[in-house]
């Protein structure tokens, strides 16, 4: 019905994680039977988001399997035989209520301050009565009996568990008029059918535990084992907001997260694993969950942390040479993107030069797109900068320009920022009427063609030794 979001996210990696853990099959299953809701696109997304976040299921409706289709609305003649066997077991019954009288039923009960619920008039017809509305051509739907004393379950979070159904709600309906079940029955028939051992689901579900049992126990089936997840909210206790799109990981991908960082803060405001710590990779994380130290606390989302995050990943990524190799071909597209229609020299797209501002900027910045904003376009559009607009700042142009020159020409050593800006103090010793200031503002301008950016000294380590003298040549023969 939707695109995958954090939540879902979350959600699919807890179950990921524990098939990992417990070499296991991590399975995609497509719940589309509610098909007024279903958004064109939306299955395939989800895939393809899980595929991007790094953790793919072995079975889906893309992959296949031994148990599909994994699409439940191919599924649809397998629901129908199991709510037959439940009609002949006396479990289920044919309901021939109209939309009319259930909306009035609810308005009834809300007007009088109740909880909505179906007074399960159909249970009661007699197979005369049933027989009678069907020779009439009646619309109808199948509904679950629901039985008071429901047996406790033991779930894997939250303990034992038990939820008396029947006393809050009327039978519920598990296979409409369409011909589709509703998740109820298509969870409980999927399950069994497709082998689950284990699953893990938003602990929305947790009240609805009890009615699938009852299911299980109407088929003579044993039920998989459940863990229910605490919710995951925003950082002040709120529901994840959804109308913005920014929790939507289509989102996220577009703005050049990593889905390492992703994986990482959604699991550190939650519990299951040994400690809280930021720049866990997926391995570490499989390797230090354990189902039992989930806690029934909500997970407080604060996604304000997420370039913190991601700037922790973005460096094992530039210092891994395989990963680098990757951002290298990432940053070349993004300065074409951006500055192709500037005079962008062929020289600052080659890799070297920028496997070299990769590895002296990681740790600097939380997004590999921070480079290609307006403070760092200095390292992919040369300046043209005239030599009048220098002299205006100071008439030393050319006593400045050969010094820094001659710096740089017997620089042997790595550049480093506190350095240069010692050497560059000295060099400002030797003007005879330039302030340092002023000497700043020139080098600036002659390197950047702006006034305004990062220190002169770290642009000229960014830059290099060769590509400062190549500017400066420039500034001072124009």
């Amino acid at each position: 019905t939707g695109f995958l979001h954090l939540g879902g996210l979350r959600t699919a990696l807890y179950n990921y994680i524990f098939a990992k853990k417990h070499q296991g099959t991590f399975i995609l299953r497509v719940e589309d039977t509610d098909q007024n809701r279903v958004v064109p696109g939306a299955a395939e997304g989800i895939e393809d988001m899980l595929e991007w976040a790094g953790i793919p299921p072995d079975e889906s409706p893309r992959r296949g399997g031994s148990f599909g289709p994994y699409q439940q609305s191919h599924r649809l003649e397998l629901y129908r035989k199991a709510t037959h066997v439940l009609l002949e077991r006396g479990a289920a019954y044919r309901c021939f209520c109209t939309c009319q009288r259930l909306e009035l039923l609810k308005k009834e009960a809300l007007r009088s301050q109740q909880t909505p619920r179906y007074d399960n008039r159909c249970r009661h017809l007699t197979p005369a009565e049933v027989a009678e509305k069907l020779a009439q051509g009646l619309d109808w739907v199948v509904r679950f009996r629901l039985e008071k004393g429901v047996e406790p379950f033991q779930d894997l979070v939250y303990g034992w568990n038990k939820h008396e159904v029947a006393d809050v709600e009327g039978d519920p309906v598990i296979l409409k008029g369409d011909g589709f079940p509703t998740y109820h029955l298509a969870n409980v028939v999927d399950d069994h059918y497709m082998g689950i051992s284990h699953v893990l689901r938003g602990t929305e579900w947790l009240t609805s535990t009890s009615k699938h049992l009852l299911l299980y126990k109407a088929f003579g089936w044993d039920p998989p084992q459940f863990a229910h997840l605490p919710l995951l909210l925003n950082k002040d206790g709120g529901k994840l907001s959804k109308r913005q799109g920014d929790i939507f990981l289509e989102r996220f991908a577009q703005d050049g997260y990593l889905p390492e960082a992703l994986l990482d803060i959604i699991t550190n405001c939650g519990s299951g694993f040994t400690e809280k710590q930021m720049g866990r990779t997926l391995e570490e994380l499989i390797s230090q969950f354990k189902i039992g130290r989930i806690t029934t606390h909500s997970a407080l989302l604060d996604l304000d942390k997420l370039p913190e995050f991601n700037r922790i990943h973005l460096i094992r990524h530039v210092e891994n040479e395989g990963l680098r190799q990757k951002l290298i071909r990432e940053l070349q597209l993004l300065v074409e993107h951006v500055y192709g229609d500037q005079q962008v020299d062929r020289e600052v797209l080659e890799k070297e030069y920028i496997e070299r501002i990769l590895l002296l900027r990681k740790g600097h910045i939380s997004l590999l797109k921070n480079l290609v904003s307006s403070d760092y376009s200095y390292l992919w559009v040369r300046p043209s900068v005239a030599r009048e607009q220098l002299q205006t700042v100071s008439a030393e142009v050319d006593e400045i320009g050969k010094l820094v020159l001659g710096l740089m020409t017997r620089q042997a050593g790595v550049l480093t920022v506190e350095e240069l800006n010692k050497d560059l103090r000295n060099l400002q010793k030797q003007t005879k009427e330039t302030k340092y200031s002023s000497m700043m503002k020139l080098l600036r301008l002659a390197l950047s063609g702006q006034e305004h950016g990062p220190s002169v000294a770290e642009m000229m380590v960014t830059l290099g030794p060769k590509e400062v003298c190549g500017r400066i040549h420039k500034a001072l023969s124009s």
